[in-house]
């Protein structure tokens, strides 16, 4: 590696260990229903990617670039029985992930500090890899992303990350104006986090910048990871497809792919413009994602899923189901909504007849709210115990449902079943459920 990159390198490994990544509170632990947890669980895009729902049991995961290892317990949380390894180029970091791990019981967490390019020393091989703020840090995203590829499994999946060009514009213009303040010269302290914000503090608030990258209750924490963030790069949709292809990589999704819906971006999505309606549907999904950047760039990340070339099965979309799919089908409940704490609401919604709003636990999942009405959150009951055949589960709404209200006469089960079929469609396309079909 030249000196230059080196230097970078160090120069972020200094401010990390100055100013730790994500340094709340040692006894805090990721809250069971938030969205950290939802993103943490690598069912996920297994499904996405082959409509297999996977075990977690035996699995082993690496947390590249794992900070503070509030995320690595996170992992450890939503994954269980998987190992879980973390790793950070900076020391200090891990000084505080080990401490953080004291007294919690994950038994199967370990930390160590070293570089991406080192990890092939842990003479171990990853299902899953989560490279969470790392890679618009390093001096050649490639080489990171190459890293990783060499210890990932056959099948395996790793989420990364990059900083979005187009949204955080302003974040640049403002780091260039600190570099050439001469803030950012060495590894920025505590000294030049207050330079910064006495800067921004001082402006007329109708300065441009100030405008667009300043709020009266940021922090010095919040000036280190934006205004004085070494080695900070933006990138576009176009450049992460690049850095793909030159890793060898094939894309799987966006992690939060829901968001990304061009279509929804108009005021009627089933009325296009007829530039729009003509061309949408042959656009490969790289310009439909570039598309969407440069109408709306409201993600800050484009956080992205990724696998070795040719992982990829052509499976059926639950649209081209056959009968046969739907009848010897089953559903399974997204681990996530499994918590406790949800099951004791859906079961209160039931029992008080209320809306069971599902969409208010992973805000920002859609676009919309997703209401369960309280019966029909009562069909969908026994996902929470177990994977159910969904002939089950159709069953099961004939008996909630004994007469088709509109005509008051006996529900058929061929209304039942295409209800049944709308539902978990609608549930599946946002991921609170896993449809698998007959084998």
């Amino acid at each position: 590696m030249d000196s230059q990159p080196s230097s970078i390198l160090s120069s972020i490994r200094q401010q990390f260990n100055h100013s730790p990544y994500m340094n709340m509170a040692l006894d805090s632990v990721p809250t069971p229903t938030s969205e950290l947890m939802y993103k943490s669980h690598s069912v996920t895009p297994f499904y996405l990617r082959n409509r297999e729902v996977i075990s977690t049991q035996d699995r082993v995961i690496l947390d590249a670039g794992c900070a503070t290892g509030f995320k690595s317990i996170a992992l450890a949380r939503a994954n269980p029985g998987a190992k879980v390894v973390g790793v950070d180029l900076s020391e200090e970091s891990i000084k505080i992930a080990k401490t953080r791990l004291k007294g919690l019981g994950h038994e199967q967490v370990e930390f160590y500090a070293m570089p991406l390019e080192e990890l092939p020393s842990l003479n171990l091989t990853f299902d899953y890899i989560n490279c969470d703020e790392v890679l618009y840090l390093l001096p050649d995203p490639v080489q990171g992303l190459q890293a990783m590829k060499t210890v990932l499994k056959p099948a395996g999946i790793i989420r990364a990350n990059l900083h979005s060009a187009m949204q955080r514009v302003f974040f640049y213009r403002s780091q260039q104006l600190f570099q050439l303040m001469g803030l950012m010269d060495e590894s920025p302290g505590n000294l030049e986090a207050k330079l910064a914000l006495e800067t921004m503090t001082e402006l007329q608030d109708w300065v441009f910048l100030k405008t667009q990258v300043w709020k009266p209750d940021y922090d010095e924490a919040y000036a280190h990871t934006n205004y004085l963030l070494v080695g900070d790069k933006g990138f576009t949709i176009p450049d992460l497809f690049t850095l793909l292809q030159a890793a060898g990589l094939e894309f799987i999704s966006m992690v939060d792919w829901q968001t990304w819906n061009l279509t929804k971006l108009f005021k009627d999505p089933d009325n296009l413009p007829m530039v729009w309606a003509m061309s949408l549907p042959d656009l490969p999904e790289e310009q439909r994602l570039h598309f969407y950047d440069l109408l709306h760039p409201a993600h800050r990340l484009l956080d992205f899923w990724c696998g070795h070339s040719g992982q990829k099965t052509a499976v059926s979309t639950i649209e081209a189901w056959s009968d046969s799919d739907w009848q010897h089908g089953q559903a399974h409940l997204h681990p996530f909504f499994q918590h406790f704490s949800i099951k004791a609401e859906l079961l209160n919604c039931i029992s008080n007849h209320q809306l069971f709003e599902l969409s208010r636990y992973v805000p920002g999942l859609t676009d919309r709210p997703i209401a369960l009405e309280s019966a029909t959150a009562a069909m969908l009951l026994p996902l929470w115990e177990a994977p159910q055949p969904i002939a089950s589960l159709v069953e099961r709404s004939l008996q909630l449902h004994p007469v088709d209200l509109e005509t008051l006469e006996p529900t058929s089960p061929a209304t039942a079943w295409e209800r049944m079929k709308t539902l978990l469609s609608e549930l599946e396309s946002l991921s609170y459920v896993m449809l698998q079909p007959s084998a």
